[in-house]
C-alpha cells in the first residue's frame, strides 16, 4: 500500500478502536473484579457486530460481538480494549473463539497484565495465522483499566483518596460541621466515583463524626461497593447507619484485635472483621490493601478525616487524589491531611495534576501521586 492508504487505515484503526473503548466503558461500574473490555468487528470498513462485558461470569465482549456477527466474523479485523483471554476461568478463552470465528486480523489496545494470559492470548492468534497488533490506543485502554492493572502487577488495588474543601483546604468547621461545604453537582459527581470502585474506605472518626451510609445513593449503579472502615479499637457500634443496608452491601472492619465481646456484636450484626494490627498497635494498612488485593478489589475510593487521610498518605497507599474545590474560603477549620511538621521541603508529597474542571460552582482536581 501506499503512504495515503496506510494513512486511511491508521485513521480507521483509530477510530473503530475508540468506538471499542467507549463500548467498553459502559462496564465501569459492574465488572469488577474482571476488566473493562469492549469489542469492535468490522468488515470492508463496517461495522458488523460489537458489545462488551458487563459482569464477571456472563460472555466477554469478543463472544457477545461474534454472536452479532455470526458468519460475517469470518475474515473480519477484530478491535479489542485488551488482549483476548486464552485461559479457561468462568468462561472459555476468547482467543479460541476468534480463531474458530474466521477472523483475518485481531488489533489489541494492550496486552494483559494477567499473568495467566500476558501475551499468551496473542500468541495463540498468531500461530493460529492471524494478523494481529497491540499497542493502538493503549494509555487510554490503560486508564479504564487501571485498578485491574495496579492489581494484576502490584497486587494491590488503585487507591483514590476524594476531599471536598474550601480553596484554602478547610474540611469542616472547628465543631465539625461540613455539610455542605461543596455543591450538589460535586456531590453527585462524587458518587459516580463511589460507584465505580469496588469499595469505599472510611475511618471511625468520620464514621463517629458525620454517621454516613457510604453507599451510592445520587447515581444510577447496579451495584453497591463494599463499605470498609479502618476502626483499630472497635469504636463502631450496630447503631451507625452503615448497618441500614448492609443486605445490599457488606460492612468490613479493619482492627488491631477481636478478642472483646463488642468483637461478636458486630460481627452478629453483619460486619466481617479483618484483624490486621501493625507494631505501633494500629491498623496496618498496608497490609490491609494487600488483603484487598488478594479479594479481586481493583479499585478503593476513600472519603475519611485528615487523620486517616495523612496517614494512607505517609504509608504510600494513596495513587490519586481526587479533590473537590469550593469558591470559597473559611480560614480556619479541619483540614485536609494530618501531616508533617516537615522540616524540609523534599520532603513534600508531590503531585502530578491529571484533570481540572468545573463541576458545577466548584472545581474538580485530579492529581497522583508522583512516585520516587
Amino acid at each position: 500500500m501506499g503512504s495515503g492508504d496506510e494513512t486511511i487505515d491508521t485513521a480507521l484503526d483509530t477510530r473503530f478502536m475508540a468506538r471499542a473503548l467507549t463500548l467498553a466503558a459502559r462496564g465501569l461500574w459492574s465488572t469488577a473484579p474482571n476488566p473493562r473490555v469492549g469489542c469492535v468487528l468490522v468488515r470492508e470498513r463496517s461495522i458488523v457486530g460489537e458489545g462488551w462485558h458487563e459482569r464477571a461470569g456472563e460472555a466477554h465482549a469478543e463472544i457477545v460481538a461474534l454472536r452479532i456477527a455470526g458468519e460475517a466474523a469470518r475474515g473480519a479485523t477484530a478491535y479489542v480494549t485488551l488482549e483476548p483471554c486464552s485461559h479457561h476461568g468462568r468462561t472459555p478463552p476468547c482467543a479460541d473463539a476468534l480463531v474458530n470465528a474466521g477472523v483475518a486480523r485481531v488489533v489489541a489496545a494492550m496486552q494483559d497484565p494477567n499473568p495467566l494470559v500476558a501475551g499468551r492470548g496473542l500468541a495463540r492468534l498468531r500461530a493460529a495465522g492471524i494478523a494481529t497488533e497491540c499497542g493502538l490506543l493503549e494509555a487510554d485502554a490503560r486508564e479504564l483499566n487501571i485498578g485491574f492493572v495496579s492489581r494484576m502487577t502490584r497486587g494491590t488495588p488503585w487507591v483514590r483518596l476524594k476531599t471536598a474543601s474550601t480553596l484554602d483546604g478547610v474540611t469542616a468547621l472547628s465543631n465539625g460541621v461540613s455539610q455542605w461545604i461543596t455543591g450538589a453537582a460535586a456531590r453527585r459527581d462524587g458518587h459516580r466515583w463511589r460507584a465505580r470502585a469496588c469499595a469505599v474506605l472510611s475511618g471511625i472518626g468520620t464514621v463517629i463524626e458525620d454517621d454516613p451510609s457510604l453507599t451510592v445513593r445520587e447515581v444510577d449503579t447496579p451495584r453497591q461497593p463494599l463499605r470498609i472502615v479502618v476502626d483499630a479499637r472497635l469504636q463502631l457500634t450496630p447503631q451507625a447507619r452503615l448497618f441500614a443496608d448492609i443486605g445490599r452491601s457488606p460492612v468490613l472492619v479493619a482492627c488491631t484485635s477481636d478478642d472483646t465481646p463488642k468483637a461478636q456484636v458486630l460481627r452478629d450484626a453483619g460486619a466481617e472483621l479483618l484483624v490486621l494490627p501493625n507494631e505501633l498497635g494500629k491498623v496496618d494498612l498496608p497490609a490491609l490493601f494487600e488483603v484487598l488485593g488478594k479479594r479481586g478489589l481493583n479499585e478503593v475510593h476513600v472519603e475519611s478525616g485528615h487523620k486517616l487521610n495523612g496517614s494512607l498518605l505517609r504509608e504510600r497507599c494513596v495513587d490519586e487524589l481526587l479533590m473537590y474545590l469550593a469558591p470559597s474560603v473559611l480560614g480556619q477549620g479541619m483540614g485536609l491531611f494530618n501531616l508533617g511538621p516537615f522540616d524540609t521541603l523534599g520532603q513534600r508529597i508531590d503531585l502530578d495534576v491529571r484533570d481540572l474542571r468545573a463541576v458545577g460552582r466548584d472545581w474538580r482536581l485530579l492529581a497522583r501521586i508522583r512516585q520516587g
